[in-house]
């Protein structure tokens, strides 16, 4: 049940659409190709288990952890949402 002016269904819309956004971007973050059998960033080798589950993988454990912690996520504006979200 939609209120206002918007249509039926129109806020699950929206959630779909978000998702599928943050699907998207959540695939073109991940690793593909070849891997590297040494860190590219410390030169410790990468163990064989880890390049095998992780195809494309370019950081040994460590350095890939610190730089999750150091990445910051921007969740920005909801362009899809109502007038007074795009207000702010």
């Amino acid at each position: 049940m939609a209120g206002g002016w918007s249509r039926d269904g129109a806020v699950q819309d929206q959630i779909d659409a978000s998702l599928k956004d943050a699907l998207e971007l959540a695939r073109s973050r991940i690793p593909a190709g070849e891997g590297l059998a040494h860190c590219e960033e410390c030169d410790v080798a990468i163990p064989i288990a880890r390049r095998e589950a992780v195809p494309g993988v370019r950081l040994c454990v460590n350095c890939q952890s610190g730089r999750d912690e150091n990445q910051t996520v921007s969740a920005g504006y909801n362009r899809r949402g109502s007038k007074g979200s795009q207000m702010k």
